[in-house]
């Protein structure tokens, strides 16, 4: 380290004399915070001891902040870009393999040339801000070396601040006046915007600023009117969020609100930064108690608000820097709010899903009952499109069909799938844990909510199989009687038979790819109900001329309505179809061990299978074969459910830690009711808010 100090040219602008030293103080592993530590200490030691070369780092640093341009530094760093997310993810995975080229004109070049190790910014984080101050005032006020060009830093930095400024403040202004923002909150276009407000308020201020600078007299403007115009713009940023539980939303208006809510707080930031009355209050996203612990930690004085923003500010740009490749990032950004008005749209449908008393168990018993016989002529019609021994591309076609149209008229029916409905209903659970903020839950109603989503799932896993077992049995007694040959040859009945194995074959594995294509359904769902919202479907529809002449004036809108109301679901049973379909043929194309178990083709299969062996079968084979159905089933619910649940927590950040305590009131439940805990209440408690089961009016 010594060695790279003697080295430094004060008259130099070269970058490579930084970069050098800065690897002397990287520690090897990133987390290793006392190397750090002790690093930058040796640092401050080696200048406190030699002032010459103190003198030298002075003028080197000097000059070469004046020769790169600041603003960047503030208004790109961090802060999403107005291409878009979709150009934005593209751009940063064409640079993850290669960068972009760096120059000598900007500062953020030269961070980047510096700082070019992605975890620099632990270490750099890790060292209190308190040896980042001593060391920035080591340098800062040793006397620059004889014969260097005289230069105020302090003014070069903060002229770049009121650039940034400037440009984040246009930028917002443009983005708050974006047709997919306004279209969200018509208010805007209805009074003064705060968006071009704000930006007339800043070009105001900087001015006067620029005045100040240039040596004129007077006082400066009070930049506090300036952070009202922020905070009405977050408001209006807030209020579109909201909306959007209810209005929808997309992935270019989740982008725009979160790049104007990035640009809104830097720009905060710069002007607590550059304040000179020292009345603006610092923005709560500057970590300035952090820094004053450190602070107290050391033993030393805690520095000045201004100080400790700009060390925040500092960090937070390391960790910038060293993430802007990152597409981790940008998709944790932007998918969150996304997923949470996906998961929102389902936690709607899924209260359909959960029924509250006896009656209502009865309602759904029927509705799945019907979705029991609709699968068992499904099963009949995959056999007979597998006995055309098509092509694999055009079985997986014709299985898909199958299942989609089939699927399709269950929703339209008003019929249920049971396993349709972890996905809808774990989404209610953690839309209820969002109500209760996760910290204040109450467990015993939470518990209430989860027995009901329990025994209305297990109601209609009976439902399903009540009818799906004798409407199979039913068709291939039938196929026998009237062609005088069994559906399926004894062969292939022990085929279906062995596919629903649980103990000697991979039926519980394909049963849980089942249930990943149940949860991906869901979301499918979710995100088509959604569009609708969106897009305003209804309107839409209603505007086709073609359609109005087809159907007339009076039934065009029930149609729009009910399209609006249904997409998710018509779209979810649609492409749920088309995953069942396709996944054997995908595992058959691939050499891969893929394939499906859903619980009610399951059981459809074994009816098939005992009427082709014409029930010459040991118990024991016909007991494995009922418990491979079941077993099938609840892996079908449990996955779904599991990986529901996790998108919807994590789309509302929740993080539920309470799981003894949940279980242990479902058991005082059962204990104190057991049959009240499988088969619920005659009778809703007076007031008692009740949720509906599908199917019922």
């Amino acid at each position: 380290m010594l060695s790279t100090l003697e080295r430094i040219d004060p008259h130099s602008d070269r970058i490579d004399v930084l970069v050098e030293l800065v690897d002397q103080l990287r520690p090897r592993r990133p987390r290793d915070a006392d190397y750090a530590i002790e690093r930058v200490r040796l640092l401050c030691q080696l200048l406190k001891g030699n002032p010459t070369q103190a003198s030298a780092l002075h003028s080197y640093m000097t000059r070469l902040l004046e020769s790169r341009r600041h603003s960047s530094l503030y208004t790109d760093i961090g802060i999403l870009s107005n291409d878009g997310f979709f150009t934005e993810l593209k751009t940063r995975f064409a640079y993850r393999f290669l960068p972009p080229a760096l120059g000598d004109t900007y500062l953020a070049d030269a961070i980047d040339q510096v700082l070019y190790v992605e975890t620099d910014y632990l270490w750099v984080n890790a060292v209190p801000a308190v040896y980042w101050l001593e060391l920035f005032d080591i340098v800062h006020d040793a006397p620059p070396v004889a014969g260097a060009q005289p230069a105020d830093v302090r003014q070069t930095t903060v002229r770049g601040m009121l650039e940034a400024i400037r440009t984040l403040s246009c930028r917002v202004c443009a983005l708050g006046l974006e047709p997919r923002l306004l279209r969200s909150h018509a208010e805007i276009e209805d009074f003064d915007s705060p968006f071009l407000m704000q930006n007339i308020e800043v070009n105001d201020y900087l001015d006067g600023y620029s005045r100040l600078l240039d040596g004129a007299e007077g006082d400066l403007d009070d930049a506090k009117h300036l952070l009202v115009m922020l905070d009405q713009c977050d408001t209006v940023v807030a209020k579109i969020r909201r909306n959007a539980m209810s209005q929808g939303t997309s992935v270019a208006l989740t982008y725009l609100l979160v790049a104007l809510s990035q640009s809104i707080d830097r720009l905060r930031k710069l002007l607590f930064l550059v304040d000179v009355s020292g009345e603006l209050p610092a923005t709560p996203t500057l970590d300035l108690e952090t820094i004053a612990s450190d602070a107290a930690l050391a033993s030393v004085a805690p520095p000045s608000p201004h100080r400790a923003a700009a060390i925040s500010l500092a960090r937070e740009l390391v960790e910038a820097h060293n993430n802007k490749y990152v597409m981790r990032d940008l998709v944790a950004d932007n998918i969150d709010l996304l997923a949470r008005n996906v998961t929102e749209n389902a936690s709607r449908t899924g209260e359909h899903y959960i029924a509250d008393t006896r009656g209502q168990l009865g309602a759904m018993f029927l509705s799945s009952a019907g979705a029991g016989f609709i699968v068992g002529i499904m099963a009949l019609i995959k056999i007979l499109f597998g006995y055309l021994r098509a092509a694999p591309l055009v079985e997986a076609f014709l299985f898909s069909l199958n299942y989609s149209l089939g699927f399709v008229l269950i929703h339209v029916l008003h019929f249920t799938i049971a396993t349709k409905q972890p996905a809808m209903t774990a989404s209610r659970i953690a839309a209820e844990l969002s109500v209760k903020d996760g910290r204040h839950l109450d467990i015993d109603s939470m518990a209430e909510l989860v027995n009901k989503v329990f025994r209305t799932q297990t109601i209609a896993v009976l439902g399903n199989l009540a009818t799906v077992i004798p409407a199979a049995w039913a068709i291939a007694f039938s196929w026998q009687w009237i062609t005088g040959k069994h559906l399926v040859s004894p062969h292939k009945a022990l085929v279906l038979l062995h596919d629903i194995d649980p103990l000697n074959s991979l039926a519980l594995f394909y049963a849980a790819i089942a249930g990943v294509c149940l949860f991906v359904a869901g979301l499918i769902s979710g995100y088509y109900d959604n569009k609708a919202l969106y897009t305003r479907m209804a309107q839409r529809v209603s505007q086709l001329r073609w359609l109005a002449r087809l159907l007339g004036p009076e039934r065009l809108p029930r149609f729009a309505a009910y399209v609006e109301n249904n997409l998710g679901g018509l779209m979810g049973n649609f492409f749920f179809g088309i995953l069942l379909g396709t996944m054997g043929t995908l595992g058959y194309l691939l050499g891969l061990p893929l394939d499906i178990r859903h619980v009610t083709f399951s059981a459809a299969n074994f009816s098939t299978a005992m009427v082709a062996l014409d029930y010459n079968v040991t118990w024991r084979l016909v007991a494995l074969s009922v418990a491979g159905f079941l077993a099938i089933g609840t892996v079908n619910l449990v996955v779904s459910f599991g990986l529901a649940l996790w998108v919807a927590l994590r789309a509302r950040e929740i993080h539920f830690d309470q799981g003894i305590q949940l279980l242990k009131s479902l058991g005082r439940r059962f204990v104190a009711a057991p049959i009240q805990f499988f088969i619920g209440p005659k009778d809703r408690a007076p007031g008692e808010p009740g949720i509906q089961a599908r199917g019922t009016k």
